[in-house]
């Protein structure tokens, strides 16, 4: 199977997304990626373990992408065999009013990872430069000062809120939190596909939603504002990896693949050592237990 490094998939310079592949090569079958997606999650799984001991370190994958990407069964299938205890799934809908209440950021901030442990924010803080950024009145339900009309939310507007973002993943980064931000890179001709499918599929009808066609029709504005979050946003700390979505297993595989690889470059990432009198008397310790 074709070698991947991280990267090919990393933003490190402005990108132009239509150019970004939505399909990647791996030169392998298809039970052959499932096979080393196997290997790799096993991997990640234990290497989690070792953090939720280590406690320095905790991880923040935040993914995105059009309906249909393939978020969900990301999330499914790459962390399967991860401890339970060492990870939280959030799917971020629509605002509460108890999240509208506060700041934007706050239901974010609020959900993420303890030391040692992973948060997946499926669809995360970006929604808010997003798709309100499509749908500009959505703003006005967060009722903030000097923005009373959809003309009040200008340019100026968004410059301060993504300078907000990345403050936000700045400030977290700089206390022990590892970010990851996935883009999955569907093209528009597979989303039809994936649509046919839920219409074609009893099993899958609950998954369709007219409002997926209305926006479907919005492809372009939201691929432009897409493109301009990932250009203003992808930080050495907070890294965007833009992941060809067409084909799911290879989606899978270069997402796990790219945690894995990072994850390893962190040297100090071990477990603890035992306190020096316990390890001096684990052979104690034992025939207490033994002669019970």
């Amino acid at each position: 199977m074709k070698n991947i490094t991280i990267n090919d998939f990393k933003v490190t310079s402005k990108i132009i997304l239509k150019e970004r592949p939505t399909t990647f090569i791996l030169e392998a079958e298809e039970d052959e990626i499932k096979k080393e997606l196997r290997r790799v999650r096993k991997k990640l799984g234990k290497l989690q373990d070792t953090m939720y001991a280590h406690g320095k370190y905790a991880v923040l994958v935040c993914i995105q992408g059009m309906d249909t990407a393939g978020k969900d069964s990301m999330i499914r299938e790459v962390f399967k065999d991860f401890n339970t205890r060492g990870v939280v799934v959030h799917s971020f809908k629509v605002p509460t009013e108890l999240e509208r209440n506060h700041d934007y950021i706050w239901r974010h901030y609020i959900a993420l990872p303890s030391r040692g442990k992973f948060s997946i924010f499926n669809r995360t803080h970006y929604e808010n430069v997003l798709v309100t950024r499509v749908h500009p009145e959505y703003i006005l339900s967060e009722n903030l000062p000097n923005v009373n009309t959809v003309e009040d939310i200008n340019d100026a507007f968004w410059d301060a809120r993504f300078e907000q973002i990345k403050n936000f993943e700045k400030h977290i980064a700089e206390n022990g939190t590892i970010i990851f931000k996935f883009f999955l890179n569907l093209s528009k001709e597979e989303q039809k596909n994936r649509l046919l499918r839920r219409l074609e599929k009893q099993e899958k009808n609950w998954k369709f939603s007219p409002g997926d066609l209305k926006e479907r029709k919005l492809w372009d504005k939201y691929q432009e504002c897409y493109e301009d979050a990932i250009n203003r946003t992808s930080k050495n700390h907070a890294p965007w990896f833009t992941i060809p979505a067409d084909d799911k297993a290879t989606a899978r595989y270069i997402a796990a693949k790219i945690m894995y690889d990072t994850l390893k470059q962190y040297s100090d990432i071990k477990e603890p050592e035992l306190d020096d009198k316990i390890k001096a008397n684990l052979e104690l310790y034992k025939q207490e237990l033994n002669n019970e």
